[in-house]
């Protein structure tokens, strides 16, 4: 009996193999693009929670799936930016298979504050200052229109003198009646077909080695008296 334990080891451990697999796809990261103009940014899952709107065409990362809304994550931590967790409903995003390379939208704008000293003495020279502070999306009191920023650690708002433009991405987009390309290979979710020929095959390679060893065991001679030597 002791001989079989290592067999049944390594029958566990093929079975292991493709399971493995399927675990390490399922933990890739899930993205949804806004493939609308005005998909919002929820602070918390609530629609009288928007934070800003998100830019066009970009991508949100997928934390966890619901229903009505999704907890997703926008931007990361380079180029000045900082990763904001948050909700959107799932209604207003089209999720993709794929990663996208531009994902987030980076756009550093230049925010321009002018005052006037009114005093007559000097040149002016600082009568006007200028910072530059990272872009999210926009957002809307009544009519006044704000950008949603990042700087110095610190997310607010800020009145939007001039629309933001920027390159959209069409990544997304599959053109109507357009196969797949038959040279790229298609990633699938599970177990395909040759993992499981190779597992049986394995499987009952095992079987086979365990009955021989069964079968090669001698059985205990016995004396005259039946007690075994």
């Amino acid at each position: 009996m002791k001989r079989l334990f290592p067999i049944l080891i390594i029958v566990l451990l093929l079975f292991q193999i493709p399971v493995s697999g399927v675990s390490a796809h399922a933990e890739e990261d899930v993205y949804a693009v806004a493939d609308k103009r005005d998909v919002w940014f929820y602070q918390e899952p609530d629609e009288s929670k928007g934070l800003f709107i998100l830019p066009y065409t970009y991508y949100v990362k997928v934390l966890s799936e619901g229903d009505p809304f999704c907890r997703v994550e926008y931007q990361d931590s380079a180029d000045g930016y900082k990763p904001l967790s948050g909700y959107c409903l799932r209604e207003q995003l089209h999720f993709v298979d794929f990663t996208p390379v531009r994902p987030f939208l980076k756009k550093r704008i230049t925010l321009t504050y002018s005052i006037d000293s009114g005093n007559g003495i000097g040149d002016g020279s600082f009568d006007s200052m200028e910072r530059t502070v990272s872009y999210y999306g926009n957002f809307s009191s009544g009519t006044a229109p704000y950008y949603y920023v990042y700087a110095d650690g610190k997310f607010d708002y800020v009145p939007a003198t001039e629309p933001v433009t920027y390159d959209l991405n069409t990544d997304y987009i599959v053109p109507a009646g357009t196969d797949p390309d038959p040279d790229v290979p298609v990633q699938k979710n599970g177990i395909n077909g040759l993992e499981i020929a190779l597992v049986c095959l394995l499987c009952a390679a095992a079987v086979i080695v365990a009955f021989f060893v069964i079968r090669g065991k001698k059985a205990p001679i016995s004396d005259r008296n039946g007690d075994e030597l």
